[in-house]
């Protein structure tokens, strides 16, 4: 099969450049495209001399084409930008989101108009913004984020769930959403799944892709992921927040001033000692704590015994040392990996499991607390 020149920058349209989060070819990084049979030869040029992203663009440039049928030997020859082709860039990519955005729909690009503004960070936004965070990884976060997203949403609310861990994005896997977002407009739609609209950034790069940023374009693709997206005023935003006391964290507390924090633990000492990290931080940033869940807070035997594999009252003491009640404690099962692993939530897959009754409780107890809200003129003042 003969390949083509079109063929070519199709597929290098996918590639993102690591630190600006656009498309190499949108942001006119591609200078050259030759075919010669089966044979590819591509030169593009790097924003500067001694890129340290250079030999990540090369792999993406590569893999990118791998996938292109008829495609055999590829070289990719890598040039310097000219000082005018940089502010070119630079104008690109100045109040204008990356290109992954206009993806669904090519020809739309989003940018921030005179006039957009964060819905959710007014003190008169009808939705209850609650950030599911945790000190470290491996404690579950993510799954009670998505499990807890969809237990809300059975209970007859509107749930909207926003994936901010953009480094070790996992939330369209775990609800089984595999559909891109798309445009309306002006704005880009969120996928939805057992009841929850879902925003990630896995929506706009491979599973098997790292997303290699530096804070100010982390900053900027968490701000879009509240203003350009239309999430129609839901009654819950659910942020799944990455582990520890980062960037993402600190950005979320400027973008979502009115958010609540949840405290993700588990039993092990160890685990609720750098839990109190994650709930001190939100302290400082005048974030209100409004509980601790403990999850895999022990194993239910096939003969009805309790194992508590990884220690008790992990979660119990933390709520004492943050005063904030402990909402519920979820039992580590099979279903919940299996559920992860399939795209079915456990809550979903079987509404009448002992995890489910647990996720359902703590839905329950987190809609009855009274909703928190900051005067409008603290909001100003932060």
């Amino acid at each position: 099969m003969a390949v083509t020149e079109s063929q070519v920058v199709d597929a290098l349209r996918g590639v993102l450049d690591p630190e600006l989060g656009a498309s190499i070819v949108d942001l006119g990084m591609v200078k050259r495209v030759e075919v010669d049979g089966p044979a590819v030869s591509v030169a593009v040029a790097l924003t500067v001399a001694g890129c340290p992203m250079r030999d990540e663009i090369d792999h993406r440039v590569r893999s990118a084409l791998a996938g292109v049928p008829g495609v055999g030997r590829v070289e990719v020859h890598q040039e310097v930008m000219s000082p005018e082709e940089l502010a070119e860039v630079r104008s690109k990519v100045q109040g204008a989101p990356p290109q992954a955005w206009s993806a669904p729909a090519r020809g739309h690009r989003l940018g921030h108009e005179e006039g957009r503004a964060n819905p959710f960070a007014v003190a008169s936004s009808p939705t209850r913004v609650v950030g599911v965070s945790s000190g470290k990884g491996g404690v579950g976060k993510s799954t009670v984020a998505v499990n807890l997203a969809v237990a809300l949403a059975r209970g007859g609310r509107s749930v909207g769930l926003l994936d901010a861990d953009v480094y070790g994005f996992s939330v369209p896997a775990m609800l089984g959403v595999s559909a891109r977002p798309q445009m309306a407009d002006g704005k880009v739609v969120p996928p939805e799944a057992f009841g929850v609209k879902v925003m990630s950034m896995g929506f706009f790069v491979g599973e098997d892709q790292p997303v290699i940023w530096r804070g100010p374009m982390l900053h900027k693709a968490l701000e879009q992921f509240l203003v350009d997206v239309d999430w129609a005023a839901p009654d819950f935003l659910l942020v799944d927040m990455p582990p520890g006391t980062g960037d993402v964290a600190l950005s979320m507390a400027q973008y979502l001033p009115v958010s609540e924090v949840y405290v993700v633990t588990t039993p092990q000492l160890a685990a609720r000692r750098v839990a109190q990290r994650s709930a001190y931080m939100a302290k400082k940033l005048n974030l209100p704590l409004r509980g601790v869940i403990e999850n895999m807070s022990w194993f239910t035997a096939p003969d009805g015994s309790r194992q508590e594999i990884f220690g008790s009252g992990g979660g119990a003491q933390l709520a004492r040392d943050l005063a904030v009640p402990l909402l519920g404690q979820i039992p580590l099962a099979p279903a919940l990996r299996e559920g992860a692993d399939l795209g079915v939530p456990a809550v979903a897959a079987d509404p009448a499991s002992e995890v489910a009754a647990a996720f359902q409780a703590i839905a329950e107890a987190v809609a009855a607390q009274r909703p928190t809200r900051s005067k409008p003129e603290e909001l100003r003042s932060r």
